[in-house]
């Protein structure tokens, strides 16, 4: 499947994208939000960058223990729930008088069953589209995050200008409530994939058996960590230039668009596997430029052309999908969803920890080099594992293992 026309007509497609918007919209608007309202109040980049990425540390827990409903689970119940759990919660969160340990209570406890949401996503695609459909499918589901991201916090940014925080939560609060419609009416009452109660047995098995491939662990570190480390300097734009955080994000996102699609569509799959690790560097390597404290326009083009190296996620999707059984699919994915969220949290914890220590500028670059660092570290021992010799006795792209039951 090579067009987007093919792609379209496939029937759930259309409201699986509508309810990913909503719920992507309300997630930026509601994070930039939440930061300004954090950062006004405390004056504090560590704490402004924690309310905005940190509740993802959370999903860690939750890939630790719930993963196994990912497969085991109806998902368009699933989905329905999630968005109105978050609904609920941002609603607490635009509450007057709310403190700030209150605020990170409840922000924790949306990161928690936010866990699920990934890998019911990612394995929900999986099924409704065809196998040659999954990497164009999921470039324009990244491409609509982005296109989201830019709306959103563009968005976000001219509403935090003529609303307060606590209004915008609540708008955002609304946009929860129409994904949940969306996802409610659109999508179709599947069974859950998998056999087996959600149990935390079958959730430790299962990460175990995933987590047991040397190339499966090396896709997931390679999704993970230099990911979440740039992360860690995007958390720090309402730090670095509080007045246009907004923008920052907005081109950050376009940036990822742009990447999103040509990944997808126009570069053919035989030369998509060689651009994981130039992705990567190109993830990471503008933002050594901030160690010279750029203007907010430099500091745009900075962004954008990062953010391009975010389709490097595309490619290293596709090669876990090619190392993973179908019926683990749905973990699988929810365990890489989970532990990027966590891997960002970790980023922009760490991230606003420098920032206190220095400054936000000084924070970023060396986030971006330690980012560096790990990806050319990821890419030499991926060399030495295409240099050994390969296990018989197995299906190409798919290991001899038995899926986990309970």
């Amino acid at each position: 499947m090579r067009s987007y026309r093919t792609l379209f007509r496939v029937p759930e497609f259309r409201p699986f994208l509508l309810s990913f918007a909503a719920f992507a919209a309300a997630q930026t608007v509601g994070a930039l939000a939440l930061g300004t309202l954090i950062f006004r109040a405390t004056g504090s980049p560590l704490l402004s960058a924690v309310s905005m990425f940190g509740p993802q540390l959370a999903q860690l827990v939750g890939g630790t223990f719930l993963l196994s409903g990912a497969d085991r689970l109806p998902p368009r119940a699933i989905l329905s729930g999630l968005a109105l759990a978050f609904a609920a919660g941002t609603a607490v969160l635009a509450l007057p008088g709310l403190s700030v340990a209150a605020v990170f209570a409840v922000v924790l406890l949306q990161g928690l069953v936010a866990s699920l949401g990934g890998g019911v996503r990612g394995g929900l695609l999986n099924e409704i589209l065809p196998k040659d459909g999954y990497v164009l499918g999921r470039s324009v589901f990244n491409m609509l995050w982005g296109l989201t991201q830019v709306a959103g916090f563009a968005t976000g940014g001219a509403l935090l200008a003529l609303l307060s925080p606590r209004t915008c939560l609540l708008l955002a609060a609304a946009l929860y409530l129409a994904s949940a419609v969306v996802t409610r009416l659109g999508l179709t009452a599947r069974p859950p994939r998998a056999s087996g109660r959600p149990s935390l047995s079958a959730t430790w098995r299962t990460n175990a058996l995933l987590w047991s491939s040397r190339p499966r662990r090396l896709a997931y570190l390679g999704l993970w960590v230099p990911n979440g480390l740039v992360v860690g300097s995007d958390s720090l734009y309402v730090s670095y230039a509080p007045s246009a955080a907004g923008t920052l994000y907005a081109c950050g996102a376009l940036g990822m668009f742009v990447g999103d699609m040509a990944v997808g569509r126009l570069v053919p799959p035989a030369a998509r596997a060689r651009l994981a690790t130039p992705l990567r560097l190109l993830l990471a390597a503008p933002y050594l430029f901030f160690v010279l404290r750029p203007g907010v326009a430099l500091s745009a083009v900075a962004c954008t052309v990062a953010s391009v190296g975010f389709a490097a996620s595309l490619v290293l999707q596709e090669r876990l999908m090619s190392l993973t059984p179908d019926d683990l699919a749905g973990q699988a994915l929810g365990l890489h969803a989970s532990g990027m969220a966590a891997l960002q949290g970790v980023g922009a914890a760490l991230a606003g920890t420098l920032a206190q220590l220095t400054s936000p500028a000084t924070a970023m670059t060396l986030m971006a080099a330690g980012s560096v660092t790990v990806t050319l570290t990821l890419a030499a021992l991926g060399r030495h594992e295409d240099r050994q010799p390969a296990v018989t006795g197995a299906r190409p792209g798919v290991p001899s293992e038995p899926a986990a039951t309970d």
